[in-house]
């Protein structure tokens, strides 16, 4: 009926079940229900019952509680966004999973990475993905950097990345494409000497600047390592976040929802493509330029319709 509103918390409406109890009169108004303290104490006693037996079969069977993760997960996350005492209880529980498929309690993870995912302020840093294809070459330069990757590709992930923040406070989530895997956990190694001059690393900027949408990409050239691609497109966390979180019902994230998309080109300086890139003539340099903007949209997943086509043909 419409009353179990006031009795059955919001994230359990999804649970299928009966609730007795003597105390409760049959002909009572929603906003009685809503108002009565014996009403509150078994929304509060239903929470942690639920909460008890997700332990229970975690604890009893943690390789069939696996299995049903990603089932189950949606309103695991949605209890602990929402209430407060149920992510107090469901931290024992609650697991993340990285791109090899392998879970970890929050405990467990924290064990995992925190020797080598430590930032130059002693922050740890949980890098994420949303999707295995589209971010496959942010992952692998994430791996070949040592570190792990999350899979956060669920509706709520975003909320709940937030949420997570909040509670472990001396943690942040950082998406693989959010920076070059050199910047990704900024570390306090020396800075990478620059192969060219400041004139000459002016001029691939400017170059960059007469192909790309200024109103779209942010040009910026930086001395990367070697290994690295001569250019790499990111998207700034925050700004991402806040517009995936309106896009799920973020209720109130002040527009986010309607800005446009926003990149950042990045040049890798120190890339053997640039060594004698300004002796070129401007049409050549003009097509390794496009080239290479081409090959990061395609990598970022930014290549599409007839710009795709052009590509394919060329």
């Amino acid at each position: 009926t419409d009353s179990v509103e006031g009795i059955v918390p919001d994230f359990l409406t999804l649970l299928h079940g009966v609730i007795d109890s003597p105390d409760i009169p049959l002909n009572v108004s929603r906003s009685f229900l809503q108002s009565d303290q014996n009403v509150k104490k078994i929304s509060g006693h239903i929470t942690k019952k639920v909460a008890d037996k997700l332990e229970e079969l975690f604890k009893k069977d943690r390789e069939g509680f696996e299995k049903k993760w990603d089932d189950i997960k949606i309103f695991i996350q949605y209890g602990m966004i929402s209430d407060t005492k149920f992510q107090e209880r469901a931290e024992k529980f609650v697991l993340l999973k990285n791109v090899d498929n392998k879970y970890f309690t929050l405990e467990e993870y924290r064990n995992h990475v925190e020797n080598f995912q430590k930032d130059k302020n002693k922050k740890l840093v949980y890098l994420y993905a949303s999707h295995t294809d589209e971010q496959f070459s942010y992952i692998e330069a994430a791996k070949s950097k040592g570190y792990d990757v999350l899979l956060m590709d669920g509706v709520l992930d975003s909320h709940f990345v937030n949420t997570l923040e909040q509670k472990l406070t001396d943690t942040s989530f950082v998406r693989v494409d959010a920076g070059t895997a050199d910047k990704l956990i900024e570390k306090e190694e020396a800075t990478l000497p620059s192969r060219l001059a400041e004139e000459e690393k002016t001029a691939v900027k400017e170059a960059f600047k007469t192909i790309v949408d200024q109103k779209i990409f942010d040009v910026q050239i930086e001395d990367l390592s070697e290994t690295e691609p001569p250019v790499v497109i990111t998207q700034n966390e925050f700004m991402r976040r806040m517009k995936e979180m309106s896009a799920v019902g973020g209720g109130g994230m002040m527009g986010f929802g309607d800005l446009p998309d926003h990149y950042t080109l990045v040049i890798n300086a120190n890339h053997p493509a640039f060594y004698a890139f300004n002796e070129k003539e401007e049409t050549a340099k003009n097509a390794v330029l496009k080239q290479m903007f081409d090959l990061a949209r395609l990598s970022k997943g930014l290549l599409k319709g007839r710009e795709l086509s052009d590509f394919i043909r060329r």
